[in-house]
């Protein structure tokens, strides 16, 4: 028999629903297969009972000659931003440390009842602040993956989604969740040679989700193909009258709606996203992708997004502003740890509390979006910077009048090694160039694996499509897959 952590979501979900094993037979693989990588720091926390309690639902159900549920047998992992009743949810920050919520975010809840079990809660960047999951208060998640050129060093595996794309990668779980701020479900995508999507913001619910910065946080799924996405996303999609950004729609077939013939679909590309010090290879994969999309019967027309220069210092503005106001409620007064010293007064115990709390990243973006809010810049900073926001969000506008979906890459280079870019925030922040733009406008937009660089490390094509057609986006992501005929996987070293 295929060894059952090899299958993705879809074979998984089949083989359960047609007998060929069980869905205990799964969860204990894959729990053992857990259990096995704890090099990778991929797990925050295992949760083996979850992930049995569901397949066992799942066993019992079909033994029943009932219908099974749409995920029933599929084990998945939970990134630690998303809330779990009873099971510790600490946003990667020490000053969460211990936090059990007594209540389940809409997302994860949606997956429960969808059938899906829990392997363990995911590692990420603290508060998802970070491009390389090295800010987690609990240790950096690394990447399966290693360079072919004899070295021994570790890879980021991206962020902050980075222990989603780690496990995902390596078969520790078939599919995992993932928020996206600026592009943190795909870049780490494109870094281990997985897809991920970020759809429209309003399609997944944020409540339940601990908030970065509210006006940009989406949840979205990640995996080892297109297909597996859809039907990830399918079930973590929805209205939430819980949530005020909650976009009040039908949640479309995805999965059934899925065609890599494109024939009449109008695909652009941005001039502005070629940038100087693009690595050749990257323009390579682009051109690459330019060539398979034709193949799939697309047309190619350049369009132009003037003001994406302006996207990654708007976006470092408003982020920071918005992270500023969302944990100033981590005080030490109602949940999460408490600093006070001997003799301290309120004021002393909230500096001691956010000071040992927070790590330095956190601290960065906090003072950042402090500044920008204060009275004397709020005009010259937070106010221009939505105000770019709506120029870029109108550039998209204008580019659909001539296209259908855009195609870029998902981020300027392949993983690089821990603490290479760390020392320097400015060269980590600009792993979100291609990125960040479509996040400030809220629109779809998804990592598929394209190919390897030289050093045999995986690169990502993104696909970005209008507001509300994930369908599209899924569509060309498929067309790229099909053409592409990604199949390379991490050795295992672990």
């Amino acid at each position: 028999m295929t060894d059952l952590t090899d299958l993705g979501i879809a074979g998984i979900r089949d083989g359960v629903r047609d007998g060929s094993f069980k869905a205990r037979e799964v969860a204990d693989a894959f729990i053992v297969k857990v259990s096995q990588a704890k090099a990778l720091n991929a797990f925050l926390v295992e949760t083996p009972e979850h992930a049995i309690a569901a397949a066992t639902a799942a066993d019992t159900a079909r033994e029943a000659g009932e219908t099974l549920k749409p995920l029933a047998g599929v084990p998945i992992g939970m990134k630690d931003l998303f809330c779990t009743k009873g099971v510790t949810t600490t946003a990667a920050s020490h000053i969460l440390e211990g936090f059990t919520p007594t209540y389940e975010s809409t997302v994860s809840q949606n997956l429960w009842d969808a059938g899906a079990g829990m392997l363990g809660k995911l590692n990420m960047d603290q508060f998802a602040m970070g491009s390389s999951n090295e800010t987690s208060a609990f240790g950096n998640v690394i990447s399966p993956w290693k360079r072919n050129d004899g070295g021994n060093a570790s890879l980021a595996p991206g962020g902050s989604s980075g222990g989603s794309s780690s496990a995902v990668a390596a078969r520790l779980c078939p599919g995992a969740t993932g928020t996206d701020t600026g592009g943190s479900i795909r870049q780490p995508a494109a870094f281990t040679g997985i897809s991920g999507i970020k759809p429209t913001y309003g399609r997944c619910s944020r409540w339940g989700t601990i908030a970065f910065a509210s006006s940009l946080d989406q949840a979205g799924p990640m995996a080892r193909d297109v297909r597996d996405c859809a039907i990830l996303l399918e079930a973590m999609a929805g209205f939430d009258a819980k949530d005020g950004t909650s976009l009040q729609l039908d949640v479309p077939k995805w999965e059934a709606g899925l065609s890599g013939n494109l024939n009449g679909l109008r695909v652009g590309i941005p001039k502005e996203y070629r940038v100087d010090g693009m690595p050749e290879e990257i323009e390579a994969l682009w051109q690459q992708g330019i060539d398979w999309l034709k193949d799939a019967g697309a047309t190619i027309v350049e369009v132009s997004l003037p003001h994406t220069k302006y996207a990654l210092p708007a976006y470092y503005i408003i982020a920071p502003a918005e992270a500023s106001s969302n944990l100033a409620r981590y005080d030490g007064v109602r949940y999460g740890i408490r600093d006070l010293p001997t003799g301290a007064g309120l004021q002393d115990m909230y500096a001691a509390t956010r000071a040992d709390g927070f790590g330095p990243e956190v601290k960065r973006r906090i003072m950042i979006g402090t500044y920008v809010l204060s009275a004397g810049f709020y005009d010259a900073y937070y106010t221009q910077a939505q105000k770019v926001r709506t120029l870029i969000a109108r550039d998209f506008e204008r580019a659909w009048e001539t296209c259908d979906v855009l195609l870029t890459p998902t981020a300027p280079s392949a993983a690089f090694a821990l603490g290479e870019k760390s020392a320097d925030p400015i060269a980590m922040y600009l792993n979100d160039v291609f990125t960040v733009p479509s996040s400030l406008a809220g629109l779809p937009a998804m990592s598929v694996p394209g190919g390897l660089d030289k050093l045999g490390l995986p690169l990502g094509l993104q696909i970005i499509g209008k507001p509300l057609d994930e369908q599209g986006v899924l569509n060309a992501g498929l067309a790229i897959e099909q053409r592409a005929g990604f199949t390379a996987r991490p050795e295992a070293w672990w």
